[in-house]
């Protein structure tokens, strides 16, 4: 017995004692990126080499469909990333929504080498050394820049002639976790279409140093990938991944097709409304009916 015991005791922890790697380990050199890898207009993230393969570029088809559901709508379709959301921005055009898909630009505090290698980087790579200016000549249609750039203790990250530029390359508008100058301009007619949102607004021109271009950043207290979709109001801002678009879609729409029922059932005034929000089975069973006879309903897109 003692004998056996010993042999199961054994059985048991030599395994897990030859899976245990040594308290002074050895790990493989580092791979060296070749010369030209620095001339990459994507900064390199290894988040996104890993996650890139699932994440379809948004159309602008659906950007147009999901721009009618309402705000809440779209947050009460995203189930895990219901978190993606923030607040605390002013935006420049009260009222009005954006929607597009994320360019993601990352700032640093500058100091004196880190502003050195970032404008050898811009030489290389042929690229204005100010993101501000990069961004009016690399955003392409669709596009919402999201700068992380310090959030209320930031800096400015463009002025009314940059915001001009990006305008132009077909950009929708702007989140900055930071700030930006100019903003009576920023609410003039020239930027009729063209939000803005960011945490303050200061007449001071840029001073932190654009450091990453298209890689994860932090928005808040959420993170933002490239190529998320973006939807920005007077409420906050939701930022989701690109998979999840065509569920939110499909899903919201169901959704407020049960709200839009749920309305004329309440200005109807035949029910209790404990009846009615929710709908009780009753009424359930009638909604089919409801939805046959009902013209296609146009949705406030400033929702």
């Amino acid at each position: 017995m003692k004998r056996f015991l010993s042999l199961l005791f054994a059985a048991m922890w030599v395994p897990l004692l030859l899976a245990q790697k040594p308290y002074e380990q050895k790990f493989p050199p580092d791979v060296p990126a070749p010369p030209s890898f620095r001339q990459n207009r994507t900064s390199y993230s290894a988040v996104m080499d890993v996650l890139r393969a699932a994440r379809p570029e948004v159309t602008p088809e659906q950007l147009e469909r999901l721009g009618k559901l309402q705000f809440e709508t779209i947050w009460g379709q995203l189930g895990e990333y219901q978190s993606c959301y923030v607040r605390g921005f002013t935006g420049t055009r009260p009222g009005q929504r954006l929607v597009g898909r994320a360019l993601t630009l990352r700032y640093l505090p500058a100091r004196p080498d880190v502003k050195r290698a970032l404008e050898t980087l811009a030489k290389e790579g042929d690229w204005p050394a100010g993101y501000h200016a990069r961004a009016a000549e690399d955003a392409r249609p669709g596009d919402v820049l999201v700068v992380d750039l310090g959030g209320k203790e930031g800096s400015v990250f463009m002025g009314d002639i940059s915001a001009l530029g990006m305008k132009l390359r077909g950009a929708r508008g702007v989140v900055i976790d930071g700030a930006s100058r100019d903003l009576a301009e920023l609410r003039g007619e020239a930027f009729k279409d063209f939000p803005v949102f960011a945490r303050f607004y200061h007449v001071s021109g840029a001073q932190w140093l654009g450091a990453e271009w298209n890689v994860p950043v932090r928005i808040g207290t959420t993170t933002v990938l490239p190529g998320d979709v973006v939807v920005a109001t007077d409420e906050g801002i939701l930022f989701f991944p690109p998979e999840l678009l065509e569920t939110v879609l499909l899903k919201g729409s169901e959704h407020e097709s049960m709200e839009d029922y749920e309305r004329q059932l309440v200005r109807q005034k035949q029910y209790r409304f404990r009846d009615v929000y929710p709908p009780s089975p009753e009424l359930l069973k009638k909604k089919q009916e409801y939805e046959a006879k009902r013209p296609p309903q146009p949705r406030d897109s400033s929702k």
